[in-house]
């Protein structure tokens, strides 16, 4: 029943330098239907570095064209908004601007029926006033805990969407029991992998990257975006330590990384194109998760544990709900020294060492089937709500 039906899809930054679950869902949503991916501005308000600065003139001169399409059955979009939420106009301008825009936009899913599908809270105001005829909140992560957004605002938002929601799915098993309770049709669904992708890096075709080729072993690895959330110290601690060590970190850096920087056994590589991590990866005799303990760590998903598994790779990680699932494939450690220790445990180990337990682990949770599960339980609750319509129309 869902191919009479398109998407409107409110997702992360679609060039953002991290692949996220929001651009793996809509990817495989629009192999069952199109999807119009719309950008969400940013939950935090632009500073003024030349990073937010090219991409506020970006988005700008994105709004201005057309919906450009990206794939057969897949359009994308943007539909900026001002981030000062809390100024007394702003939120009516950007409910306004953004029904206007985004009316102009969706005529490239034709007159099919509509279903709002929102990945971030703050654009959840524009649910029921789209003319959709279902809305899905696709709940990845405890968004008020992020830093440097407005806290208040981003939680009213979250509160707002997954009330209004026909239906909500939660990835971090910790918010699961909240969200059933603000929304009895609340599903737990926890993120996916790219199996196939990753299992690259246990393959001898696989090559290195030129620069992780020569680097002094063991090499401990990570990849992902460095915020504020990454333990810093602790990597800075363990290369210390350990200056035998290379540690190789491999992703955009949010934030001033001067005390790795000053280490001599950190390479730090940048961002790399996300399908060429598994490269990255075939260097690591290590994968690391050095997450800080806080509100957001502790109802985060990570993305990469799964990936990490789906290499092969021995991983030590921080742990929270999620991480605590797969104990059996995973080392998980509690402060710096006992990071450390199983560091140290891991690599005597070697990396073959339980390689294929780790891989077999997430080896059926797959993107592709996440996503079938998903639109499954989407046409479940549908055909149940057309039921009921058609029931109220029967004369008693």
């Amino acid at each position: 029943m869902l191919e009479r039906y398109g998407v409107v899809y409110f997702g992360n930054d679609w060039f953002a330098e991290n692949r996220t679950s929001s651009h793996h869902v809509a990817t495989r949503l629009a192999a069952h239907m199109p999807v119009l991916y719309v950008d969400s501005p940013g939950m935090r308000a632009p500073q003024a570095s030349g990073r937010d600065l090219r991409r506020a003139f970006r988005k700008l001169r994105e709004a201005l064209r057309a919906p450009q399409r990206v794939d057969t059955n897949f359009w994308h979009c943007t539909v900026p908004q001002l981030p000062f939420r809390r100024i007394p106009g702003v939120p009516l301008f950007n409910r306004l601007f953004s029904q206007w825009a985004l009316r102009r936009a969706m005529r490239v899913l034709g007159t099919r029926q509509r279903i709002s599908w929102f990945v971030t809270p703050h654009p959840g105001f524009l649910a029921r006033r789209l003319g959709e005829s279902f809305c899905v909140y696709y709940c990845i992560d405890d968004y008020a805990a992020h830093p440097g957004v407005d806290a208040e605002v981003i939680a009213a938002s979250d509160l707002a969407l997954t009330q209004r929601a026909d239906i909500v799915f939660v990835a971090p098993p910790a918010l699961l029991t909240t969200k059933q309770a603000q929304n009895p049709q609340t599903r737990f669904s926890p993120h996916g992998v790219d199996a196939q992708l990753f299992a690259r890096a246990s393959d001898p075709a696989t090559k290195v990257p030129e620069l992780a080729r020569s680097l002094r072993g063991p090499v401990v690895g990570y990849f992902g975006s460095i915020h504020e959330w990454i333990d810093v110290e602790l990597i800075a601690f363990l290369a210390r330590s350990r200056p035998q060590w290379t540690f190789l970190l491999v992703g955009y850096a949010a934030i001033k990384l001067p005390e790795l920087e000053a280490l001599p056994n950190v390479v730090l590589a940048g961002a790399q194109p996300y399908g060429s991590l598994p490269a990255w990866a075939k260097a690591f005799d290590a994968a690391i998760i050095p997450y800080r303990r806080n509100r957001q760590v502790e109802n985060a998903n990570p993305l990469k544990l799964r990936e990490y598994l789906a290499t092969g790779k021995p991983v030590v990680a921080v742990g929270n709900p999620e991480i605590a699932r797969f104990a059996h494939v995973v080392r998980i450690a509690d402060g710096h020294e006992d990071f450390l220790a199983g560091l140290e445990q891991v690599l005597a180990d070697g990396p073959e060492k339980g390689a294929a337990e780790r891989m077999a682990s997430v080896a059926d949770q797959t993107w592709d089937r996440r996503v079938e599960d998903v639109l499954r339980e989407v046409a479940t609750t549908l055909a149940a709500a057309d039921m009921t319509f058609a029931d109220r129309r029967v004369p008693g």
